[in-house]
């Protein structure tokens, strides 16, 4: 089957958080302008239809008319274990996988059941927001292992600082976010294998954020840190169909821990939880038959990444900006227009009225950043970039106009 991602589908009126959250998003200091001309493109959450197959599989479920209480069928782990297999080479039992209603939710039980009060977590700033959320609302000390960028914007491990924070004896665990949320980097199995020995070593427990694994540029390589660690007996690993099929209301998140004490501490803590019908239908259609969709999705995206970088390119050349290696979120610099953050954030969000997300949310290292998350039809990204450029051609002519006096 041929989708149609140019398609506008009209989300207002569906309980959007991202198109009808007006209230909320403006609660969370987001912004301070949100009416019915915004375009929000802050959140990875895609404006784009879902597989058929998943359709089918949620209609057939709603017209059963029953949704009670629901256990998980053999179908369900195969499934996953199928998919693993098949797009990473990764081979999981069924045994090794607990169900998650959401992967901050495992994060949170992650750091309840492994960590204690004012213990260290390592993360790699700048990184998504809930990461410092899950360890400082939990009593816990952030430990930054601030990512190091060169020149042209490419993001990499600065494995001596993060070597000396584990060996710290109060640092007790590391949360990976990988494809790097929202550099966009893929790390290498070079990489994986050495943060895994780090940790291993100083006895550190890992928790990899691997939920945008399968969406990645046409020749790159998602490795799960756990099947290329020398000792992958610290690693508890999220995955999820949420960002991969844009199901994140959804809520099927699953949490592979292949060292039994681990998973049995981790489900503990977690309690019983059981998923609705809906989530269990889509698990299984999704990765047993959604295939195709996303193969036409990752075209759709690699497209709409090279179109965001040649208008910027040619509207907006202060706007520094590389296509990231997975996600498909972009991380924008614009500190070459020489102005305030806070002015930066005024001419997006109350002038030309898009909402993207500040870069300070992911950390200081990201003051004049902005991100933004692509999935969404290309006529609209264009709109948004439209109205954006606009708002800072007056800065672009003034640098024209002094270019042209110096010569």
């Amino acid at each position: 089957m041929k989708y149609n991602f140019d398609e506008i589908v009209n989300r207002r009126g569906t309980y959007s958080m991202k198109w009808d959250g007006g209230d909320l998003i403006k609660q969370f200091g987001l912004t301070e302008r949100y009416d019915e001309d915004t375009i929000p493109l802050f959140t990875a959450d895609m404006d784009l239809p879902v597989p058929q197959p998943l359709v089918e599989a949620l209609h057939k479920t709603v017209d059963h008319r029953i949704y009670g209480y629901s256990v998980f069928p053999d179908e369900y782990f195969e499934a996953i274990q199928s998919w693993m297999q098949k797009r990473h080479g990764w081979k999981v039992e069924k045994e090794q996988i607990v169900y998650s209603p959401g992967t901050v939710h495992a994060l949170n039980i992650a750091v309840k059941a492994f960590t204690n009060l004012e213990e260290g977590i390592i993360i790699q700033r700048p990184v998504y927001p809930p990461f410092t959320s899950v360890i400082e609302g939990n009593g816990r000390k952030v430990v930054n292992n601030a990512l190091k960028q060169d020149a042209d914007g490419y993001y990499s491990i600065d494995f001596e600082d993060f070597e000396a924070k584990a060996k710290d004896d109060h640092t007790t665990m590391f949360i990976l976010c990988n494809p790097h949320n929202p550099t966009g980097r893929l790390f290498n199995e070079e990489e994986l294998k050495k943060m895994a020995a780090i940790c291993h070593e100083n006895n550190v427990l890992i928790v990899a954020d691997e939920i945008h694994g399968d969406l990645l540029r046409r020749g790159k390589e998602f490795i799960p840190m756990a099947k290329v660690a020398d000792q992958n007996d610290h690693i508890i690993t999220c995955t999820a169909i949420n960002k991969t099929f844009n199901v994140a209301g959804l809520h099927c998140t699953n949490v592979i821990i292949l060292d039994e004490e681990l998973r049995t501490k981790f489900a503990t803590e977690m309690g019983m939880q059981l998923a609705s019908p809906f989530a269990i239908a889509a698990l299984i259609a999704v990765y047993n038959e959604g295939e195709d969709w996303l193969e036409q999705l990752k075209d759709y995206v690699d497209g709409t990444l090279v179109y965001i970088k040649e208008f910027l390119a040619e509207k907006m050349p202060e706007v520094k900006v590389a296509i990231p290696e997975g996600t498909y979120i972009m991380w924008l610099d614009f500190s070459g227009y020489g102005i305030s953050a806070k002015d930066i954030h005024d001419r997006i969000y109350n002038k030309a009225n898009v909402l993207l997300e500040d870069g300070s949310m992911f950390g200081e290292e990201g003051e004049f950043y902005q991100r933004i998350c692509t999935p969404s039809p290309r006529p609209l990204i264009k709109e948004a970039l439209d109205r954006i450029a606009k708002e800072f051609e007056d800065i672009s002519h003034k640098k024209d106009v002094g270019k042209v006096e110096e010569q």
